[in-house]
């Protein structure tokens, strides 16, 4: 098993690797247009591919911080309130910001 995973890692950095020498040959200019369009047709399938290797890896990121063993979604996107600053008291919720205050001319200007 541990072939296997020193394997992926080579995988995903051969595919890393073949992606920008790809992005480099067309963005050179130098190609024809049918090379352009293979190369092309080569990184979509390397693009699927490297994202194959990261969603493997997710799902056993996901699984090792999982207690129970089974898979759990992380909360990426979980938006966390910073510390307080020493300087306001603890525990002291910062205002919402207000809103601009609309006026009729702003809904007379909606593009429809």
């Amino acid at each position: 098993m541990a072939k296997e995973k020193s394997s992926e890692k080579g995988q995903y950095g051969d595919v890393v690797a073949r992606l920008t020498e790809i992005v480099q040959a067309l963005e050179a200019g130098e190609l024809s247009l049918e090379e352009s369009l293979e190369r092309f047709a080569e990184g979509v399938q390397l693009v699927k591919a490297g994202e194959g290797l990261l969603s493997d890896a997710e799902k056993r990121i996901e699984q090792l911080l999982s207690d129970d063993g089974k898979t759990a979604p992380l909360k990426v996107a979980e938006v966390r309130e910073p510390p307080a600053s020493p300087a306001s008291p603890k525990g002291a919720k910062r205002p919402a910001p207000t809103p601009p205050p609309k006026s009729d001319e702003d809904l007379d200007d909606v593009p429809f």
